[in-house]
């Protein structure tokens, strides 16, 4: 009786850890990165990183990915080699944004993820609201959220003032496990 009572205490535990253990999930190359202003808009590449979520478990919860600041593209050729420049992203001196989370929570629409945003040489704590739809054995991260580029000194030359200060960032991320 007691190797019964064990074994069932001890399968309840199996079931209950395999729900609420993190989901380290892999980034899949159809993700997109789109950012849009005032005078400028395109896109990102060069995602890199680790995602480990579980909606049953936030507080474990962990997101620590950069971009490659150089993969920036407008369609514009000549724009993109400004905003790689030294007066715009300066890739050379700073050639990754990164996003380091430090908390996570659930919301009506979905889950914020508060974190360490780097850009341009300056880490400010940002929020990013998202949602995660489980789709068969992975999912797909989406969110938006706005980037004011002077928080950052993103600054540009003097007719930088035909720019938007504030950029609307879409993330899409597929991934897997």
């Amino acid at each position: 009786m007691k190797n019964k009572i064990l074994l069932l205490t001890l399968s309840s535990f199996l079931i209950v850890s395999a729900f609420t253990t993190l989901s380290s999930w892999k980034i899949a190359e159809d993700y997109n990165i789109h950012f849009e202003g005032r005078g400028a808009n395109g896109t990102f590449s060069g995602l890199t990183g680790i995602i480990q979520f579980n909606p049953s478990n936030l507080a474990a919860s962990k997101i620590a990915v950069s971009v490659d600041a150089s993969s920036i593209s407008t369609g514009n050729t000549l724009q993109d080699k400004h905003a790689r420049g030294k007066k715009w992203f300066d890739v050379e001196n700073y050639p990754e944004i990164k996003f380091t989370s430090k908390s996570f929570k659930k919301t009506a629409a979905g889950y914020e993820v508060v974190g360490e945003f780097e850009l341009h040489g300056v880490t400010k704590e940002h929020t990013i609201p998202f949602t995660f739809t489980k789709q068969g054995t992975g999912g797909i991260f989406e969110g938006k959220t706005n980037v004011n580029r002077y928080d950052y000194g993103i600054e540009g030359p003097i007719m930088a003032a035909t720019v938007s200060r504030d950029f609307d960032i879409t993330i899409r991320v597929p991934v897997s496990r």
